[in-house]
């Protein structure tokens, strides 16, 4: 059903809170993606070409990529994924299964295709003018024939061998020849037959006979168009792109027999058909600043599938998969968007609900919640008195330890027993204000003591973090935290970074 408008985020609030761990079957063309960042400071004497400088072999960064990159989003929202497809026998494809293997997937349905080379993407990436990264070439490794049939078999073997207990299966064709006609549709025949719904991000194909039979198929804009060609009836461009995305997806779903067509229209977000006596559904989404559309697809998919697992409302899961989309388009490159932070997008968005500032009674509830569903809760505080890039980075270093970041803050009377009696310049409400924007803090909470023994106890966090350059055990709480068993974790702070140093000179200056 369309919830309010005024509603739709606190409803989704909810419902990813609700969110738990779920099986997922990942079929597709699992790929490396590889960047080699650098800088680009002059021009080769050989051709009026840039040419990139790289300090060190380490600066090539080897991550899952294509279906792998759907991998990593499913697990960022708590899914447990089997990837089945293929990769080459070579150092490549080792990469890639260890990469797999670190977030959590389970590659045992990866066969190894000893006549093709492990897909790889990699990217020249270049800081230009010093100051933000640029991608300035791709060189491809890749075959795109059509597997043997042997091959097939091996593949459809595993995957029947590990359909049992899936909540959900998704299909993410590159059509770099894994995802034939053949394996669609034994895919989708053996998933009916175990009552698994399928979901399908299509490859830019003429005809989509192969996912036929699927539950749901996320096309965009232009590769609907390619598949429809000139059976699409034309509308006024008066009408907009809204207009014409209705009349693809209603169009695509009447012709393949698919439950659900999520037509995605850019910036205009999405239009859904899913049922036969109404229209298609418009689901706007939020204009964001965008920075690179790469992934965002995968991320839709991933979200969507979550959603299927949970058993949400189609429409509210796109409203969901937009936010988390837009969320990754205003980051360079591709990265998943982990639930905690799906979550605090959600928040910002229900009119008076972006405060994450708790009393601890609540907080303590709240966590507790979050713990029974296998969160992990990480713990810092401070005083955070003029907030620099500093505290920033720091934050976001933290945030990354666990799922759920919260940040203790010291009450104006503690600052000033800290500080001296002309501090804190901001006061404990426009701290919580500034901190609270900050889409890396989960919650925040004020505490009175002059440690944070007390707030340790009650908040009882899986990891604790402190920024500094001393050892774990020089910290004032260290014999508390080992009594609980909680990790210790001290994180390096900017050097010539900090409030103190930053109001004297401040106050210095004429």
């Amino acid at each position: 059903m369309n919830a309010d408008p005024e509603n739709i985020f606190l409803k989704l609030c909810r419902a990813v809170d609700e969110f738990s761990s779920f099986k997922v079957l990942l079929v597709g063309d699992f790929m490396l993606d590889q960047q080699i960042k650098g800088t680009v400071e002059r021009l080769s004497p050989e051709a009026p070409v840039p040419i990139l400088r790289a300090r060190s072999h380490q600066d090539v960064c080897s991550t899952p990529g294509g279906s792998g990159n759907v991998a990593a989003c499913l697990t960022a929202l708590g899914g447990e994924v089997h990837c089945v497809g293929v990769v080459g026998n070579d150092s490549e494809g080792r990469l890639l299964r260890a990469g797999l293997e670190e977030i959590g997937c389970d590659v045992s349905g990866l066969t190894t295709d000893e006549t093709r080379p492990t897909t790889v993407k990699q990217s020249l990436v270049g800081l230009a003018q010093h100051r933000h990264p640029q991608k300035m070439f791709r060189l491809d490794f890749e075959s795109t024939a059509p597997l043997s049939t042997a091959m097939e078999a091996a593949l459809l073997n595993g995957f029947e061998a590990a359909i049992t207990g899936s909540d959900v299966i998704c299909i993410e064709d590159y059509g770099k020849g894994v995802c034939s006609e053949h394996v669609c549709q034994e895919v989708i025949r053996l998933a009916s037959k175990h009552g698994v719904p399928v979901l399908v991000d299509p490859a830019p194909r003429t005809s989509y006979e192969l996912y036929s039979g699927a539950n749901l198929i996320t096309p965009n804009r232009s590769e609907a168009e390619l598949v429809l060609g000139d059976s699409i009836e034309q509308v006024s461009s008066d009408d907009g792109g809204v207009a014409r995305g209705k009349r693809l997806a209603a169009a695509l779903r009447s012709s393949l027999g698919i439950e659900q067509v999520v037509v995605t229209i850019d910036r205009e977000g999405a239009v859904l058909a899913h049922n036969a006596q109404s229209s298609p559904v418009h689901i706007p989404t939020r204009v964001r600043n965008v920075y690179d559309v790469t992934g965002a697809g995968d991320v839709v998919l991933a979200v969507l599938a979550a959603s299927y697992a949970h058993s949400l409302d189609p429409v509210d899961s796109i409203h969901l998969a937009n936010v988390a989309a837009g969320l990754e388009v205003e980051t360079f490159g591709v990265r998943p968007i982990p639930l905690h932070e799906l979550r605090h997008a959600l928040l910002h968005e229900v009119p008076g609900g972006a405060s994450n500032h708790r009393e601890l009674g609540q907080l303590v509830e709240e966590l507790d919640r979050l713990r029974s569903q296998g969160r992990r809760i990480v713990l810092t505080n401070g005083c955070f008195d003029v907030i620099h890039a500093g505290h920033v980075a720091y934050l976001r270093e933290a945030s990354l330890v666990g799922d759920v970041l919260v940040v203790g803050l010291n009450s104006d009377h503690q600052v000033a027993a800290l500080k001296g009696p002309d501090r804190p310049i901001f006061t404990q409400q426009e701290r919580l204000e500034i901190l609270g924007e900050l889409k890396c803090i989960d919650y925040l909470v004020v505490f009175e003591e002059p440690g944070a023994h007390e707030l340790i106890k009650a908040v009882r966090p899986d990891v604790y973090v402190k920024g500094g350059d001393y050892a774990p055990e020089e910290i004032a709480e260290f014999d508390l935290l080992n009594e609980l068993g909680v990790e210790v974790r001290v994180l390096a702070l900017r050097p010539g970074l900090g409030s103190s140093a930053l109001i004297e000179r401040i106050r210095s200056e004429p």
